[in-house]
């Protein structure tokens, strides 16, 4: 290994960071950077392990650690023999964090360096060349979260809500579609309150219209959505937009009410099932996914029940069933909790539920004709983003026409 070598655990919003930062990093010798997640206590033990390996694998290695784990437990990777430095969420994309940063990491600045997050007022549009294939590029439009959902850690580790402008991310989406990427998913921690720190508080929609106004991106996308929080020119895109693609990912966590309140969430399951329904009147053929929490504290079978029920009533194609997972000072961690073995019960019933829906879809697109965004040589994804692969090798990055002949039970072929 010569110079920085980075691992990424965790969300897309992660990913685009780690891009950012092999940048910021490049002066640097031989160490390695970790940037953690820490949406569960699974994350984090997930960190811990591979900081070891890495270190088993390298010893003479230096590790930094950063990302959200490192922002909500600093204390955890500090008392950790093998790591040299902590970096917190907000200093990690700073460029003087990187160089005052010696190359061997001896004798410079602090082991820790994690300042108050609710403190950080503004997200830089970082200007980076995309990452992954040369298909699809993700750019980084809001970081942050204004709301406290009772299981959630994340806002500890990214802050308060924070909008990169739209004049910003449309100069970024402008040069991508120059560097040739005919596909562009706008990420963020909470999507869809972009804007309202910015002049005028402008609304997601209002971002994705100027995006197709004033780029010729081929397709856009959007990631994780909170529907509840959906505004009428978001709705009005995905009615009338071709380039916005007929995909959503909805933070939905519960199908029923009194757990969406003891969650904190700010809909009720009549409202996932109603935006579901009028976006599919919208967009006919729209395809959802979802993040469910299966076993919240207090849950009941009927509860449950009602959560299941959920993936039938939204029509829900993609599903992330996540277990609970009390995080550390988070209000539901000091709930009543349910059996180990309950929770995880729950997540295999949800698993197996979105397991048949997935099989469903999949038998009703055989047959038709899809618009492929060729992610690998023999691989890509259609517009409603079902994984399909190829009869013959295709150009990375091509858009094109294939007929589904037939499915796997993962994804279609063509």
């Amino acid at each position: 290994m010569s110079g920085p070598h980075f691992t990424t655990l965790g969300c897309r919003l992660n990913a685009y960071e780690t891009e950012a930062m092999k940048t910021l990093a490049s002066g640097l010798g031989e160490v390695q950077v970790v940037n953690t997640c820490a949406v569960t206590a699974e994350a984090v033990r997930k960190a811990r392990q591979e900081i070891r390996r890495l270190h088993r694998a390298n010893p003479d290695a230096p590790i930094i650690v950063t990302g959200c784990a490192a922002q909500t437990e600093p204390e955890t990777f500090a008392a950790m023999p093998e790591v040299a430095r902590v970096i917190g969420n907000a200093e990690k994309m700073r460029p003087e964090t990187w160089s005052q940063m010696a190359p061997d990491l001896i004798g410079t600045t602090e082991k820790v360096q994690v300042d108050d997050i609710f403190s950080v007022r503004e997200t830089a549009g970082h200007l980076i060349d995309g990452f992954g294939t040369r298909a699809r590029a993700y750019v980084q439009v809001q970081n942050g979260c204004d709301h406290r959902c009772t299981f959630c850690i994340i806002p500890y580790g990214r802050g308060n809500s924070r909008s990169v402008p739209a004049g910003v991310v449309v100069e970024q989406i402008n040069r991508l579609v120059a560097a040739g990427y005919n596909e562009v998913v706008l990420t963020g921690v909470d999507l869809t309150s972009w804007g309202a720190d910015l002049p005028g508080q402008p609304r997601l929609g209002d971002l994705v219209r100027r995006i197709l106004r004033l780029t010729d991106v081929a397709r856009l996308r959007i990631s994780s959505i909170d529907s509840i929080e959906a505004d009428p020119a978001l709705m009005e895109a995905i009615a009338t937009e071709p380039r916005l693609m007929p995909h959503l990912h909805l933070s939905l966590q519960a199908g029923d009410d009194m757990i969406l309140k003891r969650m904190k969430r700010r809909h009720l399951r009549d409202d996932a099932i109603r935006f579901c329904r009028e976006a599919r009147r919208l967009r006919p053929g729209i395809v959802f996914g979802a993040d469910i929490i299966a076993g919240f504290p207090t849950e009941t079978e009927a509860m449950f029940e009602n959560s299941l029920r959920l993936v039938a009533e939204c029509g829900l194609t993609f599903l992330h069933v996540f277990p609970f997972s009390a995080r550390k000072g988070t209000p539901a961690a000091r709930m009543p909790q349910l059996p180990g073995e309950v929770v995880r019960a729950r997540a295999a019933r949800l698993r197996a539920a979105g397991e048949a829906s997935l099989q469903a879809h999949l038998a009703a697109q055989v047959g038709r004709w899809q618009t492929v965004l060729v992610e690998a040589p023999d691989m890509g994804r259609s517009e409603d983003f079902t994984e399909i692969r190829f009869d013959a090798a295709r150009p990375v990055g091509q858009v094109l026409r294939l007929r589904a002949t037939g499915h796997d039970g993962r994804g279609l072929l063509g």
